[in-house]
């Protein structure tokens, strides 16, 4: 029902609002574009700006006999006519009334300069910052060239990546990651995965906001990643080729093209990468009560192989001047397998070898996507600037993992084989509308509305062989598990400029209804919620070069649905990985104050950050002393205080040197309870990431990167210290079509993940590196691309849908 009441609801907005375009009158603007010879000039760019306040209003391309037309409302205009090797040529005081009007023939003059002299001297930064967000262009890091998505986020700063691919920004994992600013088969079910296997030729750039409007989901309570994939809008055909090969192995192709006429832009992506990883690590438990103690270590030696094929295309078709339809569809797959090695080592309390045991797990996993998404963007003629937009988008993913396992021991007891089998379904649509509607001066007004469903369908069963050679199942490792998600959202906000004097205020409503089913044992968990979230931004231009803001917003973190399937990782028969379908959404209220400082050779971000949080859940280890296995499970388990205080930096401080540096100070402090025991911590921690990058000989750049994150206490324990330095050297080839980069990532192969817990009765350490020391080398050739874009470069894609 309430599906239908939104589809109802998209469909009358689109009937209104074609509806009140279509009685606008409006007249057609037509002319040709040749050159000095009387040539006709192809895809030749027309735009159209009014001449009121010189704000864009549209633009088009000329066809193969250098026609064009565009259509608008009566009024003031001024044309711009360009085209590569041609010097811009304007028109102006262009007045439409009550008749349709032919420019007659637009003469272009050759440039005095070849292309092949031109040189491109304005790039883009590293990192473009504003109040807002941050703007990370990922091709301007030398470390990212040859990389997946999930390292490139690594490189990010304030931004961790742990080895097994959680996200967290500003020391939580509660950060929601969007592709084109939308939920994606590529951030879902397996989000951890899909990260590694999206390449990272296929990322334009990555925007990171820290504190969201009511424009975006409420969901992500510390902050939004959004990752925008390339789709190039150049007229006539272009392409970005990008080659790897790395070691350990690692084996990579990505294309990016497109081909744009008047009419219509097609584009396409590709990536495919092979990768084999090895990794180690090592741990030591000890566990004592009243009346025995005993210990054992672990060794653990691990390979990682996977095989992945992502594919994007699509179209962008000018239905009109004003009116843009896109459609796409992604396709991604892979293979993996994981040969993971451990072994044991059982001692008493006087610290004898009692008994040494090895465990093999061998898992096979195959995973796809696919992925269907449509737009249709509709922009009003008139004094004001509207918009429209309504979006759908249809995902379906599937993952099969299967594993065998092996254990023998040195007392003579008799080998154990095992096996599991764990595949897991998910259907996810979404139905989108919004609309802004500029007013006055400066103002905005904006509303949407959203709807979205989500199905997870999740099988597990563990076997094990008995004397005769049966499989017989285990009982606690056989379910079945159906979770569906449904949200529904309405938001409004409102921004206006008084002088110097900025603000928007916003609301969001939105209704949750989510279970979780068990359905061999007739586990149901209906849950139902209804939330607002308010949203407020106030900023002050204090003169050219600074000013300052103030924002808030309130947030939620549902819990997913690999905190929620109470299905164990069963690689490790002594520690248990496992969900908690009873699990509660956590809530957050952010408040932020930034102050951007600019000038000619650099900018600083500074800004000081409060959340408190509710309901934070937390994974926490569960002892049975008696038989050493440990379970370690998500709670919500406290409250939390988090204050602190980030600044970013960049400066060019010559014409050969660039320096970036990001430094993010925190403290956090969380009261929790569980089962009558009191779980509190309390921790000051930093995290710095700083990357200076030097250009020798015009066309030869070196990069060193350092990455550094602290110490930081847990309610049971705490982490430690994680450092990685990365270098890459870049050279200019094929007079200047291409580049080859040359990257070593973590240096000192020193990124590990080193962990201590320490609670009654039971003290682990742990050293664990899941990826050593890799070095790459990467060829990328572009065919009619600039090596760099220039700063003002458009791209409808940076913009976020709510």
């Amino acid at each position: 029902m309430k599906l239908r009441l939104i589809l109802g609801l998209f469909l009358f907005a689109a009937f209104v609002l074609n509806a009140e375009v279509s009685a606008a009158q409006q007249f057609s603007i037509s002319g040709f574009v040749k050159d000095e010879k009387g040539k006709p000039i192809a895809l030749a760019t027309v735009s159209v700006y009014k001449t009121a306040d010189s704000a864009f209003l549209t633009a088009t391309a000329t066809d193969e006999k250098g026609r064009f037309s565009v259509i608008v409302n009566g009024g003031s205009y001024y044309f711009a006519v360009t085209f590569l090797s041609f010097q811009e040529k304007k028109l102006s005081n262009v007045v439409v009334s009550d008749k349709n009007i032919n420019l007659g023939t637009i003469v272009l003059q050759e440039a005095v300069k070849l292309m092949s002299e031109i040189v491109v001297t304005s790039e883009k930064k590293l990192m473009e910052l504003k109040l807002d967000k941050r703007i990370y262009n990922v091709s301007q890091d030398v470390s990212n060239v040859g990389a997946n998505a999930s390292e490139i986020l690594a490189n990010i700063p304030s931004v961790t990546v742990d080895p097994d691919g959680n996200v967290s920004l500003r020391g939580s994992e509660g950060v929601r990651i969007l592709i084109d600013g939308k939920p994606s088969a590529l951030t879902g079910l397996r989000s951890t995965d899909a990260l590694r296997n999206l390449q990272g030729a296929m990322i334009e750039r990555i925007e990171v906001i820290t504190n969201p409007s009511s424009r975006y989901d409420a969901a992500g309570e510390t902050g939004i990643i959004n990752i925008i994939l390339k789709k190039n809008k150049t007229r006539g055909f272009n392409g970005n080729f990008t080659g790897t090969v790395g070691y350990p192995s690692n084996f990579s192709g990505a294309y990016s093209i497109n081909y744009r006429t008047q009419k219509m832009n097609l584009f396409s992506s590709f990536g495919s990468n092979y990768r084999q990883n090895p990794g180690n690590g090592s741990s030591s438990q000890k566990f004592s009560s009243a009346d025995t103690s005993f210990v054992y270590n672990q060794r653990q030696n691990r390979t990682r192989r996977d095989f992945s094929v992502n594919f994007m295309a699509g179209i962008d078709y000018y239905i009109s001047s004003n009116t843009t339809f896109t459609g796409s569809f992604l396709i991604d797959g892979g293979r993996e397998n994981n040969l993971n090695k451990l072994f044991y080592e059982d001692l008493n309390s006087a610290g004898t070898l009692t008994r040494s045991t090895e465990r093999t797990d061998d898992e096979t996993a195959t995973e796809r996507d696919t992925e269907l998404s449509l737009n249709l963007t509709k922009k009003f003629s008139g004094d004001k600037e509207r918009e429209w937009t309504t979006d759908f988008k249809w995902t379906n993913s599937g993952e099969k993992e299967s594993s065998d396992y092996s254990q023998t021991f040195s007392d003579g007891t008799k080998p154990l084989s095992q096996r599991s089998g764990n595949p897991a379904y998910e259907d996810n649509l979404l139905l989108q509308t919004d609309y802004s509607h500029a007013f006055g001066k400066d103002g905005k007004f904006e509303t949407g509305l959203k709807g979205t469903i989500r199905r997870i369908t999740n099988e597990f069963l563990v076997e094990e062989q008995d004397v005769n050679g049966d499989w017989i199942t285990l009982p606690a490792f056989d379910n079945n598990m159906e979770f569906t998600e449904q949200v529904y959202a309405v938001y409004g906000l409102l921004g206006n400029k008084i002088k110097d004097f900025s603000y928007q205020f916003g609301l969001r409503g939105e209704l949750t209804m989510m279970r979780t089913g068990l359905i061999k044992t007739n586990e149901i968990n209906d849950r139902r919620y209804a939330n607002l979230f308010p949203s407020a931004s106030l900023s002050y231009a204090l003169d050219e070069k600074n000013t300052l803001q103030l924002s808030y917003s309130y947030r939620i973190n549902r819990p997913n649905f690999r905190n929620l399937t109470p299905f164990a990782d069963f690689s490790d028969d002594r520690v248990y990985f496992v969900g908690n379908p009873n699990l509660n959404p956590e809530f957050t209220h952010s408040m932020e104050a930034g102050h951007l400082l600019e000038w000619s050779s650099g900018s600083l971000l500074s800004g000081v950050y409060y959340r408190y949080k509710t309901g934070v859940v937390e994974r926490i280890r569960i002892i049975d002393t008696v038989t050493g296995v440990s379970n370690i499970v998500p709670v919500n388990l406290s409250t939390q205080k988090e204050l602190g205080i980030e600044m970013t930096f960049a400066v060019t401080a010559f014409s050969w040197w660039k320096i970036n540096s990001t430094v993010n100070f925190f403290r956090a402090v969380a009261n929790g309870m569980y089962e009558g025991t009191e779980l509190n911590s309390e921790t000051v921690s930093w995290t710095n990431r700083t990357t200076s990058r030097m250009t020798f000989f015009k066309d030869l750049d070196f990069q060193a990167s350092v990455n550094y994150q602290s110490p930081r206490i847990t309610t049971q324990g705490k982490t430690l210290a994680i450092y990685s330095i990365d270098l890459g050297l870049v050279k200019d080839v094929f007079k200047g079509k291409g580049t080859l980069t040359f990257n070593v990532r973590d240096l000192m192969n020193s990124r590990r993940r080193r962990t201590v817990v320490d609670i009654p009765g039971y003290y682990s350490n742990s050293d664990f590196l899941w990826r050593p020391r890799q070095m790459t080398l990467t060829l990328n050739f572009r065919i009619n691309q600039q090596k760099i874009q220039r700063d003002n470069d458009n791209d409808d894609n940076g913009n976020f849908e709510g």
